[in-house]
């Protein structure tokens, strides 16, 4: 995926807009961080990952699932996009816009684009 695609795919989620999360240029959902791409490894920040889940992840594809210590204690996870297929990262965020999206979306069912 390039980074293009990663941006319209983060950018088809309503109420999703760029913004920037501690400095960082990020995308945003209802004024929370929704993800962002992290410059220095072309990787994706996952949020709302379960740690056991981030570790079945990386254990099935370290390419594609790396980690750093900053994040080891989050539930998050990193996806470099260059091999993380469109249809998961849009599964991922999907589950994090379900959780920072405004109840009024989330309840009319505006959620995963196509």
């Amino acid at each position: 995926m390039t980074e293009d695609a990663f941006r319209d795919i983060c950018l088809a989620f309503p109420g999703a807009q760029k913004g920037a999360s501690y400095g960082k240029p990020s995308f945003l959902v209802n004024n929370k961080f929704f993800t962002r791409l992290r410059r220095q490894d072309a990787s994706a920040v996952l949020m709302d990952v379960h740690i056991d889940e981030r570790e079945m992840l990386m254990e099935a594809e370290p390419a594609t699932f790396p980690i750093t210590s900053h994040y080891k204690d989050y539930p998050a996870v990193l996806a470099r996009i260059e091999s993380l297929h469109p249809g998961s990262l849009r599964n991922f965020l999907e589950r994090r816009w379900r959780k920072i999206a405004p109840k009024a979306l989330v309840k009319a069912g505006l959620s995963t684009p196509e």
